[in-house]
């Protein structure tokens, strides 16, 4: 339960922004060999190799030391659902998944275990997508051993062209393909889905989901998912990416090695026709899609530009966007006022699936109140249009372009491999040259040289144009009269004439004093992990830890009071409203004049909940720091509490409930955090009822005294030398009134995982009968009081999770939903478990519960082998690895370091204390908590079947 507020530009320089729910990427014909800057005046980034092999395959090559000694492969083949035939639909997406079952010279189910041996976790580090357009396989390495990358690359290569597709492993597979298409079938998932397909009325993207048809799924032969893969396996509609820790030369020399003779079978496939959009003009429509929320949108369509990516469109795209820009922050604003038609409002505009280009605004709002939310965005959009923006507007938001692309450029050099090679296939698949950070801000400066408002307001005059305006209700229950009843309340609008809008006068930010400076009374260093650590006069403390592991990046939390824990025990509290705490801004500006007047700052904050505290985090860059602070110490000493915020918090829940009824997971994600805490309302999310009935003042007296006077915890990392840290915090955390301190709590405060139950604890879910979940729990006690079993706990449900992947969703197809977890508090002393849980079939749950007995009966009574150990620690040393070269790690690990030593040793004994587990440890400590008769049993059934 957290927000996080912005105050820099939203949106990426001159990208495509996703459109609002739809999980589609544009679809780029690809086949092409040539890349994007062979047909364009726009330089792409020099650090990158480009390159085309004789067959046709394209792949990109760069070196990059952040962090060191690992890379990062992404392997793109440019087709998708859009490429199936009628009798394949969802075929694309099962062959991504027929990847992982065999190959020529892999057999079926060691893709896995190699990638395990050398340190990569299924999922984080091993994973495919299919889109419309493409599919991508996806490999993170934690080494650049000649073994290890040749390995990467052999596993790509077997991928191309040798997958063995047999034919039983074909039919176990399509469970776990059904599975997913259950999971992925949710209210808001098929309300965008339809919503897309109104958009796209009589084009092809609408009869070609990826998830495909279930009937398809069930009962295709594989010959049709083979003649599939050589029809679209090509090397001509192939990129391969390699970015790390890499000498790119050997990097090309064993591409063109591997991959040179790979051919193609057969003449390339027409790519099909995409179909042309019915013409629509002025329309409405209503989309019922029972337990859904309700949304208003108004949309204009037109013909997608398929011209190479130039200079001359990005200046064009760069434009319309600025326009829609300060739309959207109108209507931001408007939803932050007392009495808002609507919940949250917002505008967007993009290439939909080389379809067309769409331009939406669009609210969310309350059931019955749909009607205020289309009158305020119609006019709002009207407004704009008819009167323009005014250069101020303008000037903010070209402020905050620029601020991002500044800090994106100072950040450069340590960009992560992983977020590189993202990048470059995400460019890949819009078709458009990959720059560097450096030249996007040129580009900008240059594009941005002699704009104009007037210039602006002409782009807005295109950007709503053509098909539309679609005006489209997205509803749980259609209105008396349907779509005639939304036209006419939308003439009502347009009948009633827009005015000019006030000219919003610019705001100063107010808190740059707070006081004398504070005194730093205590200091001492830890040597060892490059820490210091300062306590101030007035209490407050703070941990500064200096890394260069992101150019010109910083990162601050704070910590105050005891979080759910100071929280009373026999009631519920609006702890829901947090995020309320951000939106309601502070006493001197509401939320929205924080945005305008930070604009040009890279600053950020977000409030949520710890067990142990109330927590504000920021990311910000080196020469904002001292406004990071500022806006937290303000947020912190001067907060305001507005009601309104807290109105729209609660509406907004109130509107999702439906939803979270409708599908299992909904139900699991609501309820089981105070499930597994035995029914404690500090962890309970509320019913219907209490959340109806909480009020503003409520809001208010629970989190004004917890922020205002409890005990702070200062943690900042990052790109920043010790002196300035502690000079700013003084500055201002350290010029506030006294704050008691921080003290160590050994007190179990009665919070407990529940006890065993004969039967499951049951719940239903209104949504689909053929859906179900299950979970077992199993109580294991906190992580710093012991912290060798944590690391035999960590290795453990590793282990008992290969087990599960293993034998529930490979050799059974029994599910795609399958997670495994270990949550060891390390806040609440005494308390921690690990659980197992499933997404499946009603009918196979008393399976998943007889397997998990059966697994957890074999490591009590037998050691595991010595592969299965390395299988299971490598991925997890490998990965902490990775996480300790990110700045996130050490802010999540040093909080109340002060206070705590064993956060200390925690850090220091991480990577050694998982190479002391033995098989002996884990028999032993199955054979201590993963006894039949000590689990805890949950299960979400359908209603129908109950």
């Amino acid at each position: 339960m957290s927000h996080k507020m912005e105050c820099s530009a939203a949106w990426r320089f001159l990208a495509t922004v996703a459109l609002a729910s739809f999980a589609s990427s544009a679809f780029a014909d690809t086949s092409s060999t040539s890349w994007p800057q062979t047909q364009s005046d726009i330089k792409a980034d020099t650090d990158v190799h480009f390159g085309t092999l004789a067959n046709g395959m394209r792949f990109a090559i760069m070196r990059n030391v952040t962090p060191p000694g690992q890379a990062a492969i992404r392997f793109r083949i440019g087709s998708g659902s859009l490429d199936e035939n009628d009798n394949q639909q969802g075929l694309a997406h099962f062959l991504e998944h027929m990847a992982f079952k065999g190959s020529t010279h892999v057999a079926e189910g060691d893709i896995i275990r190699i990638l395990q041996r050398k340190g990569l976790a299924f999922g984080p580090d091993i994973n495919a997508s299919t889109s419309y357009d493409e599919t991508v396989y996806t490999l993170d390495l934690p080494e650049v051993d000649a073994d290890t990358i040749s390995t990467g690359l052999m596993l790509m290569r077997e991928t191309a062209s040798e997958l063995t597709l047999d034919a039983s492993a074909f039919d176990r597979e399509r469970g776990v393909i059904l599975s997913e298409e259950r999971l992925r079938d949710t209210p808001q998932d098929r309300a965008s889905l339809e919503i897309m397909n109104s958009l796209l009325a009589g084009q092809r993207a609408t009869m070609r989901a990826p998830i495909g048809k279930a009937d398809i799924i069930s009962n295709a032969p594989v010959d049709l998912v083979r003649d599939y893969y050589r029809a679209n396996y090509r090397p001509d509609r192939a990129t391969l990416i390699v970015v790390g820790d890499i000498d790119p030369a050997a990097m090309e020399i064993e591409i063109r090695q591997r991959f040179g003779d790979w051919k193609a079978v057969g003449p390339a496939p027409t790519k099909a026709d995409l179909g042309a959009p019915v013409t629509k003009g002025e329309s409405a429509e209503v989309i019922v899609v029972p337990d859904s929320r309700t949304s208003i949108q108004i949309a204009w369509t037109r013909p997608y530009d398929a011209a190479p990516d130039t200079f001359a469109k990005r200046r064009a795209e760069l434009i319309e966007n600025l326009g829609l820009r300060v739309l959207n922050r109108r209507v931001s604003t408007i939803a932050s006022k007392a009495d808002a038609p609507f919940i949250s409002a917002y505008v967007d505009s993009q290439d939909l699936l080389d379809s067309a280009h769409v331009v939406l605004v669009a609210a969310n709002s309350e059931p019955d109140k749909w009607q205020a939310a289309l009158t305020a965005i119609d006019q709002e959009q009207r407004r704009i249009q008819e009167f323009g923006v005014g250069q101020a507007e303008l000037d903010r938001e070209i402020l905050g372009y620029r601020s991002d692309l500044q800090d994106a450029a100072a950040g450069a050099a340590t960009r992560t491999t992983t977020d590189i090679a993202s990048m470059l296939a995400r460019s890949v698949d819009d078709d458009q040259v990959f720059t560097s950070p450096a030249e996007d801000l040129s580009m900008f400066e240059t594009m941005m040289n002699g704009v104009t408002a007037a210039e602006v307001n002409q782009a807005l005059l295109h950007a709503f144009s053509g098909n539309g305006p679609q005006i489209v209700l997205q509803t749980a229950r259609s209105p008396q009269g349907g779509a005639d009843t939304v036209r006419q309340v939308y003439d009502a609008s347009k009948a009633i004439a827009v005015s000019a809008p006030s000219g919003a006068a610019d705001v100063a930010w107010p808190y740059t004093q707070f006081g004398e400076p504070g005194a730093v009374v205590e200091r001492r260093t830890v040597e060892d992990l490059g820490l210091t650590m300062v306590r101030f006069s007035n209490g407050v403390r703070l941990t500064v830890k200096p890394t260069k592991l992101r150019a010109n990046e910083v990162l601050v939390r704070e910590d105050i009071g005891r979080g759910r824990l100071g929280l009373p025990k026999d009631r519920s509290a609006p702890i829901w409203a947090s995020r309320a705490v951000v939106l309601s801004g502070v006493k001197a500006m509401d939320y929205q004049d924080i945005q305008n007047a930070l604009t040009g700052n890279i600053v950020g904050v977000d409030f949520s909940i710890g067990d142990s505290s109330f927590k504000f985090d920021g990311r910000t860059r080196t020469e904002d720091l001292a406004t990071q602070l500022q806006l937290m110490a303000a947020y912190t000493s001067d907060p305001a509490y507005r009601p309104e915020a807290f109105k729209r918090e609660q509406q907004a829940y109130l509107s999702g409930l439906d939803q979270d009824d409708a599908s299992p997971g909904g139900v699991v994600s609501r309820d089981f955090a105070g499930l597994v805490h035995s029914g404690d309302p500090r962890w309970t999310f509320p019913d219907r009822a209490q959340l109806s009935a909480a009020k503003p003042d409520e809001f208010e007296a629970l989190f004004r005294p917890m922020v205002s006077n409890g005990p702070i915890d200062i943690t900042i990392v990052g790109d920043v030398t010790v002196d300035d840290a502690i000079r700013l915090t003084a500055e201002t955390f350290g010029a506030l009134p006294p704050r008691p301190e921080t003290a160590s709590s050994n007190d179990r405060d009665d919070v407990h995982f529940p006890a065993t139950t004969e039967k499951p604890v049951l719940q239903t879910h209104s949504g689909r009968a053929d859906n179900a979940a299950a979970a077992v729990g199993a109580s294991i006690g906190d992580l710093l009081s012991d912290l060798p079993r944590s690391f035999t706990a960590d290795i453990a449900v590793q282990i008992f999770q290969n087990r599960l992947i293993d034998q529930f969703r490979i050799a059974e197809g029994a599910s795609y939903a399958l997670r495994v977890d270990l949550d060891l508090s390390d806040e609440v002393p005494g308390y921690g478990y690990a659980y197992f849980s499933v997404e499946t079939e009603p009918e196979k749950v008393p399976r998943f519960y007889a397997l998990v007995d059966e697994i957890a009966n074999d490591l009590r009574s037998h050691e595991v082998s010595p592969d299965e150990l390395a299988r299971a620690r490598e991925p997890i040393v490998e990965t902490l690895k990775h996480r300790q070269q990110g700045n996130e790690y050490w802010i999540e690990y040093l909080h109340h370091a002060q206070t705590d030593s064993r956060r200390l040793d925690r850090i220091r004994d991480n990577l050694s204390g998982y190479g002391k587990v033995t098989a002996g440890d884990i028999r032993v400590f199955a054979a201590t908590y993963f006894s039949p008769e000590k689990f805890w049993k949950f299960e979400v059934l359908p209603a129908t079947v109950r």
